[in-house]
């Protein structure tokens, strides 16, 4: 007995260590994800004065990326349920590293377009399978906590993709900033298809699952009203991404790489918070209640909206930056508890496809559009009266929140569905 114990004890710790492993490994990935996809919100100023773009071209470029990104993720999704998992991950993450990279010898409006779609492929490929792929080697209990900490990735990614962006640009140029950052994710890539095992058990063929899985999943209202929430949210957070850097640029005076600093800084330190708080509260609230993530997603949409609107109405510079700052806090916190409800509603089966087609809305819906709307409300009026227009997103975000806490009528169903 004593010798099962131990022997049971220490196969345990190295499960854990493997699972650090392949969480740091993802995680890392995940990192330059970010960096690759925001530094060029931090280079809009110097693309737009060497190619001669308008604002509605640059925010195509943004929008150009998340049209084959959503498209492509289905596609990804589906596949990466039927076949191992790493590969799909690791080759993915190679081939958004090389479109990066070629962005740098773009000279017109097209080549940029090409090399963002193709970027748009890789990225898909990676968060439609990575994000299911961690759960399902998480904790029920800390889910949240988790893919919180995974989605970090994203505030550090992106004030990584600025301060580097904005500075490598500034002093180098933006050509030199693409060409450099998007090397470590070919190694990163390679690592993962060969480091990372799936350990699923792949079913017989007519077992596995088929397209209409994806009809399935739109089904499932608790799983359709957390996407459309999630929609909402992306599209404000997507089209600010896109368009603050600049914001500070014209109204403010800032040159491009301290705008680009300050914004990264933002990012960071409140993406950081936000992403945290979020995993732990919904975390905590779940021992009370099953509604717990789509409360804690619900309340920190409502609070982040009349914050954002005050940074942006402001004439006070300092005044901007605390309450925009306060605002990404309050807008990442739904970020692990939203993702953690996709994963207790679905299926272990249909994971990957659930989370592909979760990318589909969200950004069908959110950032394949926002930062092309702001750009041509901008065109037509200002910079900051387009911005006001986005944040109004939230209302239907806080709506969807309330409608998918509704679908879940008692933790029996819930806990149904994890278990599968």
């Amino acid at each position: 007995m004593r010798g099962g114990a131990t022997a049971a004890a220490l196969f345990n710790i190295i499960e854990v260590m493997t699972t650090r492993k392949i969480f740091w490994l993802l995680f890392t990935i995940n990192l330059f994800n970010y960096i690759d996809r925001q530094m060029l919100f931090a280079v809009f100023p110097l693309i737009k004065t060497d190619l001669l773009l308008t604002d509605a071209q640059l925010g195509s470029l943004a929008s150009a990326f998340m049209l084959v990104y959503m498209l492509y993720a289905p596609v990804a999704g589906y596949f990466a349920d039927r076949t191992p998992r790493q590969y799909w991950m690791g080759i993915s993450a190679v081939l958004w590293s090389l479109a990066t990279s070629a962005t740098a010898i773009a000279n017109n409006f097209i080549h940029l377009l090409m090399a963002r779609s193709f970027i748009g492929v890789g990225e898909a490929g990676f968060t439609a399978v990575a994000q299911g792929f961690l759960a399902e080697n998480s904790p029920h209990e800390n889910r949240a906590r988790i893919l919180a900490a995974f989605g970090l990735a994203l505030p550090i990614g992106s004030a990584l993709g600025y301060l580097l962006g904005g500075f490598m640009g500034g002093h180098f140029g933006w050509r030199a900033a693409f060409m450099i950052l998007g090397v470590p994710g070919l190694f990163l890539g390679i690592l993962a298809a060969l480091k990372i095992k799936d350990k699923r058990k792949f079913l017989k063929p007519s077992e596995k699952p088929n397209l209409i899985a994806y009809y399935i999943l739109l089904r499932n209202k608790s799983f359709l009203f957390t996407c459309l929430a999630q929609a909402f949210a992306i599209f404000i957070v997507g089209g600010l991404a896109a368009w603050l850097p600049t914001y500070f640029n014209r109204f403010f005076g800032y040159s491009v790489p301290k705008a680009s600093m300050i914004f990264g800084i933002m990012i960071f330190c409140g993406g950081a918070l936000g992403m945290f708080l979020g995993g732990q509260i919904a975390d905590r609230l779940l021992k009370k209640t099953n509604k717990a993530y789509f409360i804690t997603a619900g309340v920190s949409f409502a609070l982040a909206m009349p914050f954002a609107a005050l940074a942006v109405v402001t004439d006070n510079f300092t005044l901007s930056v605390i309450f925009f700052s306060v605002a990404i806090v309050l807008a990442s916190i739904q970020t692990g508890p939203l993702n953690a409800a996709i994963v207790d509603v679905t299926s272990r089966g249909m994971r990957s496809m659930a989370f592909a087609l979760n990318i589909f809305i969200i950004h069908l819906l959110g950032d394949a559009i926002s930062p092309y709307v702001i750009g041509r409300v901008s065109d037509l009026t200002n910079l900051r009266m387009a911005i006001l227009v986005c944040l109004l997103a939230v209302v239907p975000a806080c709506v969807f929140c309330a409608l998918a806490a509704y679908t879940i009528k008692n933790k029996s169903l819930l806990r149904k569905i994890v278990d599968n």
